[in-house]
């Protein structure tokens, strides 16, 4: 039985989902910028949940969204929009904007192996659905319009503060400027009636405008997964605003609870602090592979951490990171021809205290302490095979390619041109010393691999 902590019941509960398929919907990224590590910590936590989930053998219909409009400057609705703001900064168009840092996105997702949902979806490709889901708060007495936009009404949603934000707590005076217009000061905006000269803008019922960050996660969810989603995943950040508005629109909407497992990962820390432009520590996968490490390298950083817990880079971290998994790869490969053979049972030992570890809210720093522990075996083909079956979930590359010397491609074709010219003890002779130096030759029809 898999259990995952729930941040809306603040326990660890055993996870089933309502279906036959698990649905998942995780917030993605707010495409104006280039990803960092820390947000990058995120996508990471997804794909272990997904591949967890997939271990098990669920099927998934994942989610997750791109945020290319709508996301102000400040959560409390305040500033300006964040792809305007790269706009004017790289004097390109807000959709420019949008489609290159997407694909940097995508780029950097690949890069780490991560495991995407199903479906990604731009909040601007569902603006319709946006303002039908608006119109639907509107009439059922949640939500009103000002000469700003249409905001939604807190007080009228009684589980308003699930995931630890009270509405006590968001009294004016705070973190939110005083607007008369609005029934309480928290009450947080899901359409934005928009000035002649703002770019990204669509006709609605309530005049030209554009969405609220929070309503795109709620129409996207409700549209690909339908009213009830299995497990809702971000960072800590969005807890307790973008999150605690999400649940009370898909609620009052759908009458109901719409998801049932949140789940959060906790801030990296750099070298003891926080992240930012100011301190010059917002580092990207480019910037770690400047310094000699690759991206396989933070994957296995991360899972040295639990995803509930802050966890803190530097540089020294990443390289025991970098050394831990040359070790760890060589103790597996060393395995791969292994002729030692290993009592089934132990093996069976091996494989449920793993399926323990990662379904018992994904305690990937135990589950890697399963395989180092299994790994110190007699050299065995046996633990080779059960690390690549972990490997569903640790998601690592094992394939090493290796430089052919040109002293062995110079053999090689020579070796080939002498077959050519039906010189077969030749190309025998060339074989031999190919042999010795521990290469092997294949032909096939059209030409020879060197391995």
């Amino acid at each position: 039985m898999i259990k995952f902590f729930n941040s809306l019941t603040r326990k660890k509960e055993n996870f089933s989902p309502k279906y036959d398929v698990v649905k998942m919907y995780s917030c993605g990224p707010t495409v104006y910028s280039y990803p960092h590590i820390g947000n990058m910590r995120a996508y990471l936590f997804m794909d272990n949940i997904r591949r967890v989930l997939k271990y098990n053998g669920y099927k998934l219909d994942g989610v997750m969204n791109i945020t290319d409009v709508g996301h102000l400057t400040s959560d409390a609705d305040e500033g300006e929009d964040k792809m305007l703001v790269a706009s004017k900064r790289e004097q390109k168009s807000p959709w420019e904007i949008a489609k290159f840092y997407t694909d940097i996105f995508f780029n950097e997702a690949k890069r780490l192996n991560i495991d995407l949902p199903e479906h990604i979806v731009p909040a601007t490709s569902v603006i319709n659905e946006i303002i039908k889901f608006v119109q639907g708060l509107l009439d059922k007495g949640y939500a009103y319009i000002t000469s700003k936009g249409v905001y939604f009404d807190i007080e009228k949603f009684s589980g308003y503060g699930k995931l630890g934000n009270s509405i006590d707590t968001k009294k004016a005076g705070a973190r939110i400027d005083v607007d008369d217009e609005k029934h309480n000061p928290a009450d947080f905006v899901l359409w934005v009636k928009a000035p002649k000269e703002h770019i990204m803008k669509w006709e609605s019922p309530w005049g030209v405008g554009y969405p609220g960050w929070h309503i795109e996660c709620s129409v996207i969810g409700d549209k690909y997964l339908g009213e009830y989603i299995d497990i809702h995943t971000g960072g800590v950040d969005h807890k307790t605003i973008h999150h605690e508005n999400e649940i009370a629109q898909s609620d009052c909407l759908c009458g109901h609870r719409v998801v049932n497992f949140w789940m959060h990962v906790e801030f990296l820390q750099v070298d003891g602090g926080k992240m930012g432009k100011s301190l010059n520590n917002m580092y990207v996968l480019d910037d770690l592979q400047k310094r000699g490490f690759n991206p396989e390298d933070f994957r296995y950083f991360y899972f040295n951490a639990h995803y509930s817990k802050q966890q803190n880079f530097t540089f020294e971290a990443l390289q025991g990171a970098q050394n831990g998994l040359k070790a760890f790869k060589n103790l597996v490969l060393s395995h791969k021809d292994g002729e030692n053979f290993i009592e089934e049972k132990l093996l069976e030992n091996y494989r449920e205290e793993f399926l323990d570890a990662i379904n018992d809210d994904l305690n990937m720093p135990k589950a890697l302490a399963v395989c180092q522990k299994m790994l110190k075996e007699n050299k065995s083909k046996q633990v080779y095979d059960l690390i690549m079956d972990f490997n569903k979930v640790l998601g690592f590359n094992f394939e090493i390619k290796k430089e052919i010397p040109k002293e062995i491609q110079k053999l090689a074709q020579e070796r080939w041109e002498a077959k050519q010219n039906k010189d077969f003890a030749k190309a025998d002779l060339f074989r031999n010393e190919i042999a010795k130096a521990g290469y092997c030759v294949k032909d096939s029809k059209d030409g020879y691999t060197i391995e």
